[in-house]
C-alpha cells in the first residue's frame, strides 16, 4: 500500500462524509465547511460519533486538498467555501466500489450483509455477491481487506486499508495472538474467571499475613 496516502482518523472521516454526501444529498454538494463539520459530527451511521470544531475539519479537509483528494469548489455566486472530493476520480474507482469503501470509512469493518443494507443510498446492488464482488476489486487495489473470523464472530468483516484509527483498524488487523497468561487450560475457566479467583486468593493471603502479624505482637 505504499503508492497510497495514510490518513489520520480525522481525515478518513472527513473523506468518507464528502463520499456519502455526494451521494445522498446532491442538491447540497458540494459541502460548505459548516455542513461538512456537521456530516463528520452525525450521530447516525457513524462509528464513532465524534464531535469536530470547525478548525479541525477544515486543516483535514485541506490536508485532503494537498493530496489531491478534494478541493475547493463553491458554486457560482456563492461566498461561502464548499468542498468536494476528488477520491474515486483519482484512483479510478467504480461506483459500486466507492460505496463500499465510504461506509467502512464511515463505520469501521463491516459483514458483506451489513454492507447491503447500509449502502442502499449510496448504490444499488443487486445482492450480497455484487457487494462481495466490488471488496474483491478493492482488495485487489490494496484498498480493503477481509479479516479473519474472531471467535464469538459468525461472519467475516472486511475493512478499509487508508488508515489507522478509530474509523479504521490497522493495515491488516490480523487476530490478536492470546498471551500466555490469557490462555486457559482446555475444559477450564475463562481467563477473567481465572483472573478473579487469584484476586480472591491474595485477598485471603493478605488477611491471613494481617492476622499472624497481630498474634505475633499480642504474643
Amino acid at each position: 500500500m505504499s503508492h497510497l496516502h495514510r490518513l489520520d482518523p480525522i481525515q478518513l472521516r472527513v473523506l468518507g462524509c464528502l463520499i456519502e454526501k455526494q451521494r445522498t444529498t446532491p442538491d447540497q454538494y458540494p459541502l460548505s465547511l459548516n455542513a461538512l463539520r456537521l456530516a463528520c459530527n452525525q450521530a447516525t451511521a457513524r462509528e464513532p460519533v465524534l464531535d469536530l470544531d470547525e478548525s479541525t475539519v477544515r486543516e483535514a479537509v485541506q490536508r485532503l486538498g494537498t493530496i489531491g483528494w478534494s478541493r475547493l469548489a463553491s458554486g457560482p455566486g456563492s461566498r461561502t467555501a464548499k468542498y468536494r472530493q476528488l477520491f474515486e476520480e483519482e484512483l479510478g474507482l467504480l461506483p459500486s466500489e466507492v460505496a463500499v469503501l465510504a461506509v467502512l470509512l464511515l463505520r469501521g469493518p463491516q459483514t458483506v450483509a451489513e454492507l447491503k443494507s447500509r449502502t442502499e443510498r449510496l448504490h444499488h446492488y443487486a445482492g450480497n455477491d455484487d457487494v462481495e464482488a466490488a471488496l474483491v476489486r478493492l482488495d485487489e487495489r490494496e484498498l480493503a481487506h477481509l479479516l479473519p473470523k474472531r471467535p464469538g464472530q459468525r461472519e467475516e468483516r472486511w475493512m478499509h486499508l487508508l488508515g489507522d484509527g478509530p474509523t479504521g483498524a490497522g493495515p491488516l488487523e490480523p487476530a490478536a495472538e492470546p498471551s500466555r497468561s490469557d490462555v486457559a487450560s482446555p475444559g477450564g475457566p475463562e481467563p477473567s474467571t481465572l483472573e478473579r479467583r487469584l484476586e480472591r486468593v491474595e485477598q485471603k493471603l493478605a488477611e491471613l499475613e494481617r492476622a499472624l502479624a497481630e498474634r505475633g505482637h499480642l504474643g
